[in-house]
C-alpha cells in the first residue's frame, strides 16, 4: 500500500494497526520516503512455512527422535 505523508499523519494510529498485515510506503512529492513494517514478519512468514510440514498423525516424540536423528 502507497499513501502521502500528510495522509500518515492524519491517520497514523490506523496505519500503524495496518502495518501488522502489510508493508506501507510513504511517499512526498510522488517518491517513496519511508517504508512502515512490522520487524517480526520474516519470523511470521517462516512460521507459516512450517504449517503442514509434518504430518496429522505424526507424534511430537517421534518427530524430535527423527531430528535428532539427523545430527
Amino acid at each position: 500500500m502507497s499513501i502521502t505523508a500528510t495522509e500518515l499523519k492524519e491517520n497514523l494510529s490506523k496505519y500503524l494497526l495496518l502495518s501488522a498485515t502489510e508493508d506501507i510506503f510513504i511517499t512526498r512529492n510522488g517518491k517513496v520516503i519511508s517504508k512502515l513494517t512490522n520487524p517480526f514478519q520474516d519470523r511470521i512468514d517462516v512460521a507459516k512455512s512450517l504449517f503442514g510440514v509434518l504430518p496429522a498423525d505424526a507424534a511430537l516424540v517421534e518427530a524430535r527422535t527423527e531430528r535428532l536423528k539427523k545430527k
